[in-house]
């Protein structure tokens, strides 16, 4: 999915200043979600909860919008015209509905709900992403993950996974990325993350091992989930700081409860976010969106794909700044 706003904002993201949490029970910061709205009155609106003030990243996890369910009728679905990346990986995880994929790789897939598709833009690529007429109801995420400086011109790539539910005592599971409760993903990623769905059986409590050296994000899809002693709602994300060696998620609902766990290594490298693009400077977020608009072959061209694309905003009429995490606690 594509950042449409049509005036983005400026982020510089850097490692969270803060890794130090309280003996005992984990430290869990809530991180409410903001709507932002995609196009016109017709258009999807999105629950961003990354990146914003109070955190810019978890691990590498650099952006997380929550959207649906939203019925097809009323919002026109997935509607995203060929537009670029650089810098990320883009992973798109739907709780329902069907989007079609295209892509400069010459790569045209289907995801599906509980099927990840994760795309490597590298240096540089573009992609597109619609709805498919089968889909009445469109309910998702789509998360971005920051390349290390090492790996931000990797050349472009695209992998398909279906994981298997893993099933708990009160929970299903489905391992995206990463490892959790003994199932390990075998999707390639350049720095160490976790990504999974888990449905919490009501009123039921379930404790996973994590790992002590990733920082945690959990955002509700459904229902009411203590994350250790804090209550987090809907499109809520709570973030818990590196150190805890188990995650205990509690339903406090009488349905089921969906949410998305996030982890990973805090990301120790500064980065500046606009619009579609990851760069290290201000400078290479102007190239690159020179580039686009000028069809360079830096971001290929999409085959197939029945209109045009989807121009770049302007830029801020000044140098792009750091926005960076809190300061510690």
């Amino acid at each position: 999915m594509s950042n449409a706003e049509a005036e983005p904002a400026v982020m510089r993201c850097g490692p969270p200043d803060d890794d130090v949490r309280q003996a005992g029970v984990p430290r869990v910061d809530v991180l409410p979600a903001r709507d932002v709205p995609l196009g016109g009155p017709r258009s999807m609106t999105v629950r961003r909860t990354l990146p914003q003030r109070d955190r810019t990243l978890i691990g590498a996890w650099c952006f997380a919008d929550h959207y649906g369910p939203d019925e097809v009728t009323d919002r026109g679905g997935m509607a995203l015209a060929p537009h670029p990346h650089t810098g990320l990986q883009t992973v798109t995880w739907l709780f329902s509905g069907e989007v079609e994929h295209r892509d400069t790789l010459g790569t045209h897939a289907l995801v599906r709900s509980g099927e990840l598709n994760l795309m490597t833009s590298g240096y540089g690529i573009a992609h597109s992403e619609v709805s498919t007429p089968r889909t009445t109801v469109v309910h998702g995420v789509q998360l971005w993950v920051a390349l290390p400086a090492e790996h931000r011109n990797a050349a472009r790539d695209f992998q398909h996974h279906v994981p298997e539910p893993v099933r708990m005592q009160g929970a299903e599971i489905r391992v995206f990325l990463g490892s959790l409760a003994d199932d390990v993903s075998p999707v390639r990623t350049f720095t160490p993350l976790l990504g999974a769905e888990i449905i919490l059986e009501p009123r039921m409590t379930v404790a996973f091992s994590v790992d002590t050296g990733f920082e945690h994000g959990v955002l509700v899809d459904s229902g009411d989930v203590r994350v250790a002693d804090t209550l987090l709602h809907r499109a809520e994300m709570g973030y818990v700081p590196p150190g805890a060696d188990v995650l205990t998620l509690s339903n406090e609902s009488d349905a089921p409860a969906r949410t998305i766990l996030l982890g990973g290594t805090p990301f120790e490298e500064e980065i500046v976010m606009w619009w579609n693009f990851i760069g290290r400077t201000h400078e290479d977020v102007v190239k690159a969106r020179e580039d686009w608009e000028a069809s360079s072959e830096r971001f290929g061209t999409i085959q197939g794909f029945p209109g045009g694309r989807l121009p770049a905003p302007a830029l801020p009429n000044a140098t792009i700044r750091p926005r960076r995490n809190p300061p510690r606690r």
